[in-house]
């Protein structure tokens, strides 16, 4: 994969990395937002997938905290998809210079880009595994990762991929496991949605269930196509070459 650079959104700010693939400049760019515990390493192969199935350029980039990007500048709140739709990602979109893009969010990157594009246009949407309202099952799955973090091995792992590890994983599992987040939802956001899109989820996904695609579909008024596949909560990693053929059938049509 191409070698990443740190990227300021104002003088004073703490730096994003962000990998940047260039591509057709008359195509809307594509924009991964990545889940809760990801950086831009741990998309692994996947934009250089979607760069070759879909010839657009493709931008991927580490939240605050994630990855080799620099620490939040304040601790992270239940609101926190929300400040990064319409604070974080608007700033860096305009720095990028990229109007409409295609955005592709995994888990709680999907999340996000729900919201930006109740508040902005976008060309299109790809959602892996999205949350748009929290369900028993994901509380439990996160409290076993917690457990994993810290009697097993899961914070070694992290620490090859973030270089604060302790940021990444507390700042997504403290908000996940807040009693305030349990009634958390994106339902005025989906009624917003006009843009059309391709929703992704694994069947045995253990972070979240079919009703999370049904929430969608039931209240987002735009053009909305189901795919389920086998396998857990990252597609891209179980199948990355034929997802991204398949997201670039969808741009196309």
């Amino acid at each position: 994969m191409s070698v990443t650079r740190a990227l300021h959104l104002a003088s004073r700010a703490p730096a994003l990395e962000v990998l940047d693939l260039p591509g057709r400049a008359a195509a809307p760019p594509l924009v991964l937002l990545h889940e809760g515990l990801g950086s831009v390493a741990l998309w692994r192969e996947f934009p250089r997938q979607l760069h070759e199935a879909a010839g657009r350029r493709v931008i991927a980039f580490s939240r605050y905290g994630h990855g080799a990007s620099e620490s939040p500048p304040r601790p992270r709140t239940p609101m926190f998809h929300h400040e990064e739709a319409l604070d974080v990602l608007p700033a860096l979109l305009a720095e990028l210079e990229v109007i409409e893009p295609v955005l592709v969010g995994h888990s709680d990157g999907a999340s996000i880009a729900l919201v930006y594009a109740a508040h902005h246009p976008v060309s299109a949407l790809v959602l892996l595994a999205p949350h748009v309202f929290v369900e028993a099952l994901t509380v439990e799955a996160i409290e076993d990762t917690r457990r994993d973090y810290i009697t097993g091995d899961l914070r070694e792992r992290m620490a090859r991929r973030h270089a604060d590890p302790d940021a990444a994983f507390w700042g997504w599992c403290d908000v996940w496991l807040d009693p305030a987040f349990r009634d958390w939802n994106l339902d005025a956001e989906l009624a917003r949605v006009r843009a059309r899109t391709l929703l992704v989820q694994g069947a045995e996904d253990p972070y979240g269930t079919l009703e999370q695609l049904a929430r969608i579909e039931g209240r987002m008024p735009g053009p909305v196509q189901r795919v389920v596949v086998s396998g857990g909560h990252s597609p891209h990693r179980e199948h990355g070459e034929w997802l991204a053929e398949r997201i670039a059938r969808f741009l196309a049509d």
